[in-house]
């Protein structure tokens, strides 16, 4: 198991400091902010664990303030309804005093129902694409600066996009983009913790899709990106230290706001997972 996802799940196991309120920390890796992605993940985690028997299939997210990477995140989950069926938690992460994030989830009890799910993108298989490491071999030089950086840093996810050229051009295409993704090391069997690892990996590369449209990426310095809001649903048992195919499109962009939506396949091609999640895009204005 490497480092990094050894301390993501380090991360994870948030600490319960009172009924109800749970304590997390953020990696120390030099972010000017904390990732939205782990904010999701331990808001996830601390409803989860005043749930009994029952797993998540929905949560809806609203970032409120930009986090404090140098500070503790506390989690307070309120207990909504607990009915036959289905269990609602709500959890605001606080810091310095003021809400920065807030979750609503849904928990249902295990059920039989119809079935159907979309086909997954023929597309090629990972095993087919290059590796990390040899994408560095072979692109590194091309690629921007930002992006060398982020592909060399140590990370709890591995990523092999389908189209590398999106790395190492400026040009606008369709706003549409496939990319692999699992974590680079193997999980414990808990269903709890590769949904939450789930939650964590579906806020990496979504809004980078909707800028596709425009010649740019996240790592322009000359945007303002950061996600405004998530939704994430759970249809199907998965591993998340299994490739898992994240299809994305972005349907709109305007009021300096981009719309994203992401479906998540299993290797074998099962339908795990839906996101959709708007962010802000917004043009930096120059400095006089």
């Amino acid at each position: 198991m490497s480092a990094a996802i050894a301390e993501l799940l380090t991360i994870l196991d948030l600490e319960r400091i009172e009924e109800n309120i749970f304590r997390g920390r953020s990696p120390q890796v030099g972010w000017q902010r904390v990732f939205g992605g782990l904010v999701i993940a331990q808001a996830l985690v601390a409803s989860a664990r005043t749930v009994e028997g029952r797993a998540p299939h929905s949560l809806h997210a609203y970032f409120l303030l930009p986090g404090d990477p140098a500070v503790p995140i506390v989690y307070e989950v309120d207990r909504l309804r607990d009915g036959k069926s289905f269990t609602t938690r709500r959890c605001n992460a606080i810091q310095h005093g003021r809400a920065i994030f807030s979750l609503s989830a849904s928990f249902q009890a295990e059920e039989e129902g119809l079935q159907h799910e979309a086909a997954m993108p023929d597309v090629p298989m990972p095993d087919d694409l290059a590796s990390e490491a040899e994408m560095l071999a072979r692109f590194g030089d091309a690629m921007p600066e930002p992006v060398r950086r982020w592909f060399t840093r140590e990370r709890p996810i591995e990523i092999r996009p389908v189209d590398l050229s999106r790395y190492v051009r400026r040009a606008a295409g369709p706003p549409e983009q496939n990319v692999w993704l699992r974590a680079t090391g193997r999980l414990p069997d808990d269903p709890g913790i590769h949904r939450a690892v789930l939650a964590y990996l579906s806020d990496m590369t979504l809004l980078d899709t909707a800028l596709m449209a425009h010649g740019h990426s996240l790592f322009d310095p000359s945007f303002q990106v950061a996600s405004l809001d998530h939704a994430l649903w759970f249809h199907r048992p998965l591993r998340a230290d299994e490739w898992l195919l994240y299809a994305q499109d972005s349907p709109s962009s305007g009021g300096a706001r981009g719309l994203t939506r992401g479906f998540l396949f299993s290797h074998d091609g099962r339908l795990v997972a839906s996101v959709v999640q708007e962010g802000l895009i917004r043009r930096r204005t120059p400095r006089a």
